[in-house]
């Protein structure tokens, strides 16, 4: 049976006519009388108890649990929060020939992000590949390729501004949310250890930072092997770049059982375009439109699936003041090759 929790006015109401019941003194009570006086300060103190046991009972489940008893749950269960990591790569720097960058040179992006090289380069045929990681943790150290970091310091023979090499600098991932920990440790106790089962493998890609959704495919390349994909939907793009996919292979070393052969791969994106008219053609009825077709791909997406054009058409008809649509693309349902992920693309409106 629930237990709806009384108001601060009910249980005033249920002590005042406790106490009028015991006194023999119904309706006898005066307005500021001692004995009404004591009847609400005991109220508010009930009321404050009730309280503090509707928070601890939220804290005696994960479901419901906030982020401190959150985690204390997830560590009796071997789950740690994933931290925050640091975005590191390569700039390349211009200047003269047997110039040294020392360890420790500082550099900053013009958003006011500061980098720490890593090792000593020296300038050599004109340039050198410096190696820096960034100063804070998180995804904001990330940089695209041809990104400009410029020294802190002038270094001489060093032109001051280098830029960041085509790998981009990257790993910089943000601390795991409250959420994602909660969804993580449910996956857990839900689907327990099995020495290898597919959800072994999703549990242990998802012990990398970043790592978000993951697949897994038994025997990928016959008897004894294992494939694993997954994408990072906290990054942009979310398809993992090389380094990431081997952040993941590493780790899954560490766990699998000795005769499982592991492959993991980064998925393929495969975007699916949409050609779509309406009524009545808004920007505002557009962008929920949108919002739905983003939200029903990514729940649907997966590796060589299959997203149907029902669900296309129901995610269109389900947008706040849609009345009437055609998709005209796709025709049919998307189907994805293996090793394929679907992806939202473009929509053209007509």
């Amino acid at each position: 049976m629930g237990f709806n929790r009384p108001t601060l006015q009910d249980i005033n109401d249920r002590i005042k006519t406790d106490l009028e019941t015991r006194l023999s003194t119904a309706g006898a009570f005066l307005r500021r009388s001692v004995i009404l006086v004591v009847g609400r300060v005991l109220a508010g103190s009930s009321h404050l108890l009730h309280g503090h046991l509707d928070f601890i009972s939220k804290q005696v489940l994960p479901d419901s649990a906030i982020k401190s008893y959150l985690e204390r749950w997830a560590s009796i269960w071997g789950i740690k929060k994933k931290p925050a990591t640091f975005a590191s790569g390569i700039i390349i720097l211009t200047g003269t020939n047997g110039s040294l960058i020392p360890q420790l040179t500082l550099f900053v992006r013009n958003d006011g992000v500061q980098y720490e090289s890593q090792a000593d380069a020296t300038i050599a045929n004109g340039t050198a590949n410096v190696s820096v990681q960034a100063l804070v943790a998180g995804s904001n150290g990330e940089a695209d390729p041809d990104v400009e970091l410029t020294l802190v310091s002038p270094i001489a023979g060093v032109d001051s501004t280098g830029l960041v090499d085509p790998t981009g600098l990257t790993g910089g991932n943000d601390e795991e949310t409250t959420e994602e920990l909660r969804g993580r440790l449910l996956e857990r106790i839900q689907e327990p250890p099995l020495g290898g089962a597919d959800q072994d493998y999703r549990l242990w890609a998802k012990s990398v930072p970043g790592v978000t959704r993951v697949w897994v495919y038994e025997e990928y390349l016959g008897p004894g092997t294992v494939a694993v994909t997954f994408v990072r939907d906290n990054d942009n793009p979310i398809i993992p770049d090389p380094s990431e996919v081997q952040e993941v292979a590493d780790y899954i070393q560490t766990v699998r059982p000795v005769t499982a052969h592991v492959i993991v791969f980064a998925p393929i994106p495969d975007p699916i375009d949409f050609t779509i008219s309406i009524f009545p053609d808004t920007p505002e009825i557009r962008t929920a439109i949108e919002a739905e077709l983003t939200d029903m791909v990514y729940r649907e997406a997966e590796p060589g699936g299959t997203i149907l054009l029902s669900h296309m058409n129901e995610a269109v008809s389900i947008a706040k003041g849609e009345v009437d649509h055609t998709i005209s693309a796709p025709v049919a349902d998307f189907v994805s090759p293996i090793g394929h992920l679907p992806q939202m693309g473009v929509i053209t409106w007509v």
